[in-house]
Formats: C-alpha cells, structure tokens, sequence
C-alpha cells in the first residue's frame, strides 16, 4: 500500500462497491464505509481485499472512539485483519494492519501480554514489507515500534529478558530510518512527519524535530485523527522553540 490516503489503488480492476467503500473512506465518512464493505463482504464472504479494508477503517475509527471503546474497536480490527491473512497471506496490508490493531491493544495489555505482542508486531511489519517494499504504513508503524523500543532502558530490557521473555532489538536509530522511509514512499502523510518530529525530538534534534513537525501541521487531512495530530504538532514545535 503506498500511503493511507492511495484508497483507489486498483481502482479499473476493482468492483464498484469496493470504490464506493474506498471513497467513503476517503472523504472520512467512517460510518458509511463501513456499511457499504459490509453490504459488499455478504457477497463475498471472506474477501482478502474487503477484510483488510475493514481492519483499516477499525483502526481508524479506534482512534477517535471514545476512550471505554477503543479497546474492543481496535480488537475488531485485529480480528479482520487475521481473518484477511487466513484468507490470502500473501497481501501485505492484512499483516500492516493487523500489526497497527495489535500494537493499540498493547496499551490495554499487562507487561508480559505486551513483551508478546511486541514480537508479533515486528513478525507482522517483516511479513508486510517483504510482501510490499513501497507499504508507506508498514515503514511508519515500524518507525513508532522502534521509537517505543527505544525508550526502554537496559536495565528494563534485562528484567523482560529474565521474568517475560526478549524483546525485539533496534531504538532511534532504526526508528528514523523506517520513517524517512515511509516519508519518501508516501510524503502527504501527516502521520509519517509527526511520528519522525518525535523521534528527533528524543533523538536530541531539536531543529530538525521543529521542521518535521512544521511540516506534519500543514499537510492536508486524510484521516479523521489528523487534526489532532496536527494540532499536537504545533504545540510540540512552539515548545520546542522556546527552549
């Protein structure tokens, strides 16, 4: 998949309900793209191409649901994207998302359900972008995965190693090379430049930190949770430049 926003990938060869899902998808009317994929799936049940749509738009729409939801939208998610992959592991936007489903459901696990999925995540990102070189989410899922691990202590990963098992390896390092990946595949993504905007920030790069996030504030909305992210942008950079 190249970019969150590419929704007619395919589009001469795909089925007119799939476009009209896609573009309802587009225009960030949540509700009615999953109503029209539903609709869709009752034809064709089990369809790789609807499943991992869905899981998409379960995602998408975990982000903005209200907090006591998120949870159980963001496992619904997981759960079309396993079913994409059973259907056809072949397609990298099954294991993608279910990569993103997985790494929202972390938040809500204990430490050692989080130490496993850690693992899953890094199997899923490889599975996807061995699959698809160009999958621009993949790259910038794995740049947050990577920022994450980065944060971790070495006394932390010692006690993970000993008491919940290992964690994946990489940091800051990794982490700006998977986004400025994903930037160069896909460089409209807000998502991309602000996740890049924090790991320079921990990175000690406060001027390239400011521009990214500069530049992540002023793309055009493609998803519904982008004007808070953009929003989140600017202040990170106006405190950034205070200092």
């Amino acid at each position: 998949m190249t970019g969150l926003i590419v929704v007619l990938l395919g589009a001469l060869s795909s089925p007119p309900r799939m476009m009209a899902g896609d573009g309802e998808f587009a225009r960030l009317e949540y509700a009615r793209a999953e109503e029209t994929y539903d609709s869709a799936m009752a034809a064709t049940a089990d369809s790789a191409e609807y499943l991992w749509r869905l899981s998409r738009l379960y995602v998408c729409m975990g982000d903005m649901a209200e907090r006591e939801r998120r949870e159980e939208t963001y496992r619904t998610a997981a759960a079309y994207a396993e079913r994409c992959i059973r259907a056809d592991s072949m397609i990298a936007q099954g294991h993608t998302w279910r990569a993103a489903a997985l790494g929202n459901i972390a938040m809500f696990e204990g430490s050692k359900a989080k130490v496993r999925l850690c693992n899953e995540i890094k199997h899923e990102l490889d599975c996807a972008i061995a699959l698809d070189s160009l999958d621009d989410v993949a790259y910038s899922i794995l740049g947050s995965f990577y920022l994450a691990l980065g944060k971790v202590g070495w006394f932390e990963r010692q006690i993970a190693t000993v008491f919940l098992g290992s964690l994946p390896g990489g940091g800051f390092e990794e982490a700006e090379a998977a986004l400025r990946r994903a930037i160069a595949i896909a460089p409209g993504i807000v998502r991309h430049r602000f996740e890049l905007g924090l790991v320079l920030q921990e990175e000690g790069k406060r001027q390239e930190a400011i521009e990214a996030f500069r530049s992540a504030s002023e793309l055009p909305t493609t998803v519904a949770s982008d004007p808070r992210t953009k929003e989140r942008a600017v202040r990170i950079a106006a405190k950034l430049e205070e200092e």
